[in-house]
């Protein structure tokens, strides 16, 4: 792995041609990503152009690549699909036709290129970089250029960027668009559910993914018909069944939504119905990750085009855990086409590993947590004395203000543990008072079913720490004979388990593993990089300006993502300091903008960004000084933010950390059983808090963390550390009008990946 860091100065590179197109299906996040191609190109000088309806304007020529401008990709950012077109293009498959191609870069003095789409675009694209010193020979020799023009353009430099809902594309976790049709798909489950409940129906989903899934056994129709006999048993009153449209079974026959309707209709009786999503997952406003990827990759992309040698290979630009990197493009394509032939091959095992980790992990958690009844004494045969008597007995609590992937983190948790014959697990409710009033009662898989679409916290949460009530507390859990606990929940979670940890010479109570989950939209934790509870919205209106007020604390986390998700043209958060003078510059910045015909403005306000300029002044200067141009309004999203449903990324982090969090509890108690059957340890690893570091999930002692917390203020000591930081620079870069951008440069600090880090 290579990295580099160094500084790009804004025109660095003035007078070089940069190209961006989209090609293949249409993805949302694309427009967010065109809007930061070409700004952050402008910005380091380039001369950039957009060509119209992928490779088919690229052939074509003249109209269809026009060069692009700051105003250009004004008010895309919020929109689906691509507002300059794909289509496809038969004539790019002929070397006449990519001839042509060549010919009309070199015209328009482009020989930099960022192609946003999915393999068959990116192999297309190598291709053609491939061929691009012969096709020039060939235009010389036809006296279509000339040696001047050969020798200045003798590089053709390309990055691809992969978008598709499918997400089936190796090398990246996530692709653009991914997320918005996931949201769309769960979105219409939680909607279907209710209706499912009511006549107690069993819905089946069709969706899109293609050949991106792992297909069932042969036997497919007994065993879905089994799980469903047993789940109306249990007392369940609906079923949801999501088909892909290109299912296939492990035989490779093909499995359609009538299919499995004809089999739970034919065998079961149940009323059953089909609905069918089609293009509503590919279309409609991205959400707020897609809108913050696609500008993230699309910046990345500019910078690594420009400042890569022309005969380096090219990249493509991914997303690993929380960061992006940069991988070789044909080693992705080349994997990705080893997948469609691993299962042309029905090698369904060799191409579910050649997906990657991220993909095995998913798979493996929605097998674990969709098995039929879950108390399996198997696994704890021959581990009798690894097992206190009576079993282990586990508690989980929510400490703090509720955030929206809690219940997902329980009900995964719960599921996790269920499996064990001898391990009970404990909802202690309302946090640490429900603890003193000892509101303590036994949680098993049943009660959490359908607690993944549900906000907020079912179990109660309040922010009351522990201190002063240690002893309490300590009757309580030998009261109980609780032998770990889980906390989940935000500052104050992570706090209370704190001042537990520290009281463990006092009280040998407290020497049992303990665990946090970090769940808060402030996302204001060490040890992780984020929490649950992440759900961004943003709003705007012609000729308006609107100052947004989000919660967030003393961190700026949440302003900075829905400032880059809804293109916030200034963002103000506690981490940076601000004057009245550079409030009176932001305002001449958004007039400058909308004399040019832009109609629309918006800056966001973290609610403690500072004490005097508060959401409420900046409203009132706004309108004021720009009355001639605009005017002003000011939003409050308050608790909208920590509540309704959570998102399909609370939703998989959250399953995913319960899961971790299962694992982690029972080992860390097996390895603390003492000969009395009491657990007991004071190891500094037996207290953590579960976080995501750039691609790792880590166990964080409490010891190591405390230290890095401002306590007072609720946040991390080091702000300029967090990774978050650097998207506002970006922000500015790409959302302040290029009249008046005053930034200096920025820092180009890019990793190159093989596909098997």
């Amino acid at each position: 792995m290579q990295k580099s860091i160094h500084f790009v100065p804004r025109g660095k590179h003035k007078g070089k041609g940069l190209a961006v197109f989209t090609s293949g299906g249409d993805s949302q996040g694309m427009n967010a990503t065109l809007r930061a191609v070409v700004r952050m190109g402008l910005f380091i000088g380039c001369k950039v152009f957009l060509i119209k309806e992928g490779y088919e304007g690229m052939v074509a020529g003249g109209d269809y690549i026009v060069e692009a401008h700051w105003k250009s990709v004004s008010n895309i950012l919020g929109e689906g699909g691509t507002a300059i077109g794909s289509a496809r293009c038969m004539e790019f498959h002929q070397r006449e036709g990519r001839l042509q191609a060549a010919y009309n870069l070199i015209i328009k003095e482009i020989n930099n290129i960022v192609v946003i789409g999915g393999d068959g675009s990116l192999t297309g694209a190598n291709l053609f970089r491939v061929e691009w010193a012969s096709l020039l020979n060939e235009l010389l020799e036809n006296r279509k250029i000339v040696e001047e023009q050969r020798e200045k353009f003798a590089f053709l430099k390309i990055v691809g960027l992969v978008g598709s809902i499918d997400n089936d594309f190796c090398g990246t976790d996530m692709t653009i668009g991914t997320d918005t049709a996931l949201f769309r798909i769960v979105e219409a489950i939680d909607a279907i559910v209710s209706t499912a409940h009511s006549h107690q129906r069993t819905f089946i989903l069709e969706v899109m993914g293609r050949h991106c899934g792992s297909p069932p056994p042969s036997d497919w129709p007994d065993k879905l018909c089994n799980k469903l006999i047993q789940e109306r048993n249990a007392g369940q009153r609906l079923n949801i069944i999501i088909v892909a449209e290109g299912s296939i079974d492990r035989d490779g026959s093909p499995i359609s939504a009538e299919d499995v309707k004809k089999v739970v209709v034919d065998k079961l009786r149940q009323d059953t119905r089909i609905t069918v999503l089609g293009h509503i997952q590919r279309g409609g406003r991205p959400s707020a990750f897609d809108r913050a990827l696609g500008m993230r990759m699309g910046a990345e992309a500019v910078l690594t085009l420009l400042e890569t040698p022309p005969d380096e290979e090219p990249q493509v630009i991914a997303l690993r855990g929380n960061h992006l990197t940069r991988v070789p493009l044909m080693d992705c394509v080349v994997r990705t086409k080893a997948v469609s032939q691993a299962m042309a091959n029905k090698n369904w095992d060799l191409a579910v590993r050649l997906r990657g980790k991220s993909f095995e992990r998913n798979l493996e958690s929605f097998r674990k947590l969709s098995r039929l009844n879950p108390k399996n004494s198997e696994l704890s045969i021959g581990f009798e004395n690894e097992y206190p008597k009576g079993g282990f007995r586990f508690g989980v609590m929510h400490i703090g203000n509720p955030a929206c992937g809690m219940n997902t983190a329980v009900r995964s948790f719960v599921k996790n543990l269920s499996y064990y014959s001898n391990v009970s697990v404990f909802a202690i409710r309302n946090g640490i008072d429900g603890l003193c009033s000892k509101l303590i009662e036994p949680i098993s898989y049943k009660d959490v079913n359908g607690w993944t679409r549900m906000g907020g916290s079912n179990i109660g949460a309040r922010q009351t720490l522990p201190e002063g009530k240690f002893m309490r507390i300590a009757e309580i859990l030998r009261e109980f004979n609780i032998h770990g606990l889980v906390i989940i929940g935000g500052f104050n979670a992570f706090h209370s388990a704190g001042q537990i940890f520290e009281q463990r010479e006092k009280f040998p109570e407290f020497c049992i593993p303990i665990i946090v989950i970090p769940a808060t939209c402030s996302n204001n934790l060490p040890g992780t990089e984020l929490t649950l509870g992440l759900r961004l919205s943003a709003v705007g209106t012609n000729f308006r300006t609107f100052v947004v007020e989000t919660q967030g604390g003393n961190s700026g986390y949440l302003s900075t993502l829905a400032g880059v998700a809804g293109g916030a043209d200034k963002i103000y958060i506690p981490e940076e300091n601000f004057s009245v003078r550079d409030l009176l510059d932001d305002v001449h910045h958004i007039k400058a903008k909308m004399r040019d015909g832009v109609q629309r403005a918006m800056v966001v306000i973290s609610e403690f960004a500072n004490a005097n300029y508060n959401s409420e002044f900046l409203n009132r200067l706004y309108d004021e000084e720009g009355k001639d141009v605009f005017s002003c309004r000011k939003s409050i999203i308050g608790f909208v933010q920590q509540g309704q449903t959570p998102s399909p990324f609370d939703r998989r982090l959250a399953i995913k950390m319960g899961q971790m969090t299962a694992d982690w509890i029972l080992n860390q108690a097996k390895i603390a059983l003492q000969l009395t059957g009491k657990v007991r340890t004071k190891e500094c690893d037996s207290a953590v808090l579960l976080g995501l570091l750039k691609r790792q999930y880590v166990y964080s002692p409490l010891k190591s963390l405390i230290p890095e917390s401002n306590f007072e203020k609720r946040c991390v000591k080091n702000a300029s550390r967090l990774w978050w930081i650097k998207l506002g620079l970006l922000n500015k870069i790409i959302a302040r009008h290029s009249s008046i951008n005053d930034e200096e440069g920025i820092f180009v600090s890019l990793k190159s990946e093989s596909l098997q880090d």
